[in-house]
């Protein structure tokens, strides 16, 4: 680096270069004036000291006393010793262009940092604002049947046993509802413990088929394996919990599907570690702009339809928590018109 290259000089190195400069504009001064070649040498050295000394003192003790409160503030920590040493030597030989550079990372930093934050009031907004609609759904309607009783329809056998009935479901909705958020609750901090064992995929989900063929059979949905994937493959998981995922997705495909349609499920062999699971229908289909947030804790992307139909919005949220507990991933694709597919890889087992 040449030594006029300023750009990334310290503050010793620019009071060299500026005493050098006035100090040899005395001296040649001087030189006109006088013969006598020992007194412009004298003025070069009292000069570069004196301009020396004025022009270090202003950057260390103005300038980049400055710069080292920003540090602190930037760090925001109390300096240890060892931090001091940092502020009082290894600072100083810093240069402008390099201390721009860290604050101006410590702002994006700082920016992103909002932004996360930002995102998560909202997240948290919005799941508040839902937890409460989901929660005032059921409790008004069984304190409609339980007042509507109360006020004399108990006495009335027409109806009594229809209102408590109604009232139960209520009931049994919220009591889902705690428990789905309690068991996410538990994802979130750990708690679930995920017992891996060897099993082969594809017998799993003629298990789920057959418990889940009542409710098929009255939407008249047939249940598949997809062509091409009935060789049979384990995985190595916690077998409850994937069932508990194949029931969610199936039964949302059931809910959500078209009368007389397909729900096919295929198992793929992607390397020699992982598997793919896909559920697939050939339902309505879900819009582009909801499948970012499909996972979301009671996001819906047809409400009316949704609460119509049931559920206690966390299903999804609960495939996910699951899968990534495993240490996989989750995956959707879907086209209005076309259907939907909701995939997971799990680890591939020993046969």
């Amino acid at each position: 680096m040449s030594i006029l290259d300023t750009k990334n000089a310290t503050p010793r190195l620019l009071s060299t270069i500026t005493a050098s400069i006035i100090s040899s504009i005395n001296a040649l001064m001087s030189l006109f004036l006088v013969r006598e070649w020992y007194i412009p040498l004298a003025v070069f050295i009292v000069t570069f000291i004196i301009i020396y000394w004025i022009y270090s003192y202003t950057l260390e003790h103005f300038i980049y006393r400055k710069i080292k409160l920003i540090y602190k503030f930037i760090y925001q920590t109390k300096a240890t010793k060892r931090e001091e040493f940092f502020y009082n030597n290894v600072l100083p030989q810093k240069s402008l262009d390099e201390v721009n550079q860290d604050v101006r990372q410590w702002a994006m930093q700082k920016k992103d940092e909002i932004e996360v934050l930002q995102a998560n009031e909202q997240f948290r907004k919005e799941f508040l604002m839902n937890l409460a609609h989901e929660l005032r759904t059921p409790i008004f309607a069984i304190q409609g049947y339980v007042d509507t009783l109360a006020s004399g329809a108990i006495h009335d056998d027409a109806v009594n046993m229809k209102f408590l009935n109604s009232a139960s479901k209520g009931i049994d909705r919220l009591v889902r509802l705690v428990d789905d958020l309690d068991e996410i609750s538990k994802f979130e901090s750990g708690r679930i413990p995920i017992i891996q064992e060897n099993f082969v995929i594809q017998d799993l989900i003629k298990d789920v088929y057959e418990e889940l063929s009542f409710k098929a059979k009255e939407r008249h949905i047939e249940l598949l394996l997809k062509k091409g994937t009935e060789r049979q493959l384990t995985v190595y998981a916690d077998r409850p919990k994937i069932r508990q995922i194949l029931i969610n997705l199936v039964e949302n495909a059931l809910k959500y599907g078209n009368e007389y349609g397909h729900i096919t499920t295929g198992c793929y062999q992607m390397d020699d570690k992982n598997i793919y699971v896909e559920v697939s229908d050939d339902g309505p289909g879900i819009a582009e702009e909801h499948l970012s947030r499909i996972f979301e804790r009671f996001y819906r992307a047809d409400r009316s339809r949704s609460r119509h139909i049931g559920g206690t919005g966390l299903g999804l949220a609960i495939v996910k928590h699951i899968i990534e507990a495993h240490g996989q991933t989750v995956t959707v694709r879907s086209k209005l018109g076309v259907g939907s597919s909701f995939g997971f890889t799990l680890e591939k087992g020993k046969e």
